[in-house]
């Protein structure tokens, strides 16, 4: 037991003598936290020129030589000052002037009541239309044209009656009829109706002496009767 009590007393003893060890963690955070403050000076104050007219008159206009020296522009009014070196209105308002209409010389105002009655009376009103009335020409109708009563064949009536249609062969032809006669004699008509009219004209269908019906359908250099059978409504 006394020995317990002396060790213990040496061992306190020792502890007060030895050394304190400093914070060494402590004090390097310390060291960074002063090396990083830093120390700000207060802003010059800036100089400002007013503009003329300042904010207190806002319908005066801005003078285009400032805007210029500030970098603002080319020196052309602008904003309120160009809507005011234009003499445009701003806003909508009854006393606004109307504004002119431009390129319209052809334009009539004869229904404007005001336009009119500033340049027109009752007198040269009824001059006008005496005017107007002198002017007047009346064209009588004429007779329609007879049509001709000699018109010759008429095909559409051949066509309408007809007992065949185009290909069928319904009247004999001589053997002697070939398609260089019906191809030369075809080529002098310009347009297969009157070629049929004069088919008809020479005795046919039962006759062909120019050879336009070599296959004895009754229809010359291939006149086909079925647009007028289609428009009359038949098959």
């Amino acid at each position: 037991m006394i020995r317990s009590f002396a060790f213990l007393g040496v061992a306190a003893t020792l502890a007060a003598c030895a050394p304190q060890v400093p914070d060494s963690g402590r004090a390097v955070a310390q060291a960074q936290s002063a090396s990083q403050t830093s120390t700000f000076n207060a802003p010059a104050q800036v100089a400002a020129t007013p503009l003329s007219g300042g904010l207190a008159d806002p319908s005066a206009a801005v003078n285009p030589s400032e805007l210029a020296a500030l970098g603002i522009g080319s020196g052309a009014p602008v904003g309120l000052a160009q809507a005011q070196a234009q003499q445009v209105p701003l806003e909508a308002s009854p006393q606004n002037p109307q504004p002119a209409l431009a390129s319209n010389p052809g334009l009539s105002d004869e229904q404007s009541f005001t336009a009119v009655s500033s340049r027109e009376t009752i007198e040269s009103d009824a001059q006008r239309r005496a005017q107007q009335i002198a002017q007047r020409q009346v064209v009588m109708p004429s007779a329609l044209p007879q049509r001709p009563s000699d018109t010759g064949p008429n095909i559409v009536e051949y066509a309408l009656k007809a007992p065949n249609r185009k290909g069928q062969e319904w009247y004999s032809r001589s053997i002697f009829a070939g398609q260089g006669k019906f191809q030369r004699n075809c080529a002098t008509y310009n347009s297969p109706d009157a070629a049929q009219r004069d088919f008809l004209a020479r005795g046919g269908p039962d006759k062909d002496p120019r050879g336009l019906d070599p296959d004895g359908d009754g229809f010359a250099c291939g006149w086909d009767p079925a647009p007028f059978l289609l428009a009359e409504g038949g098959n």
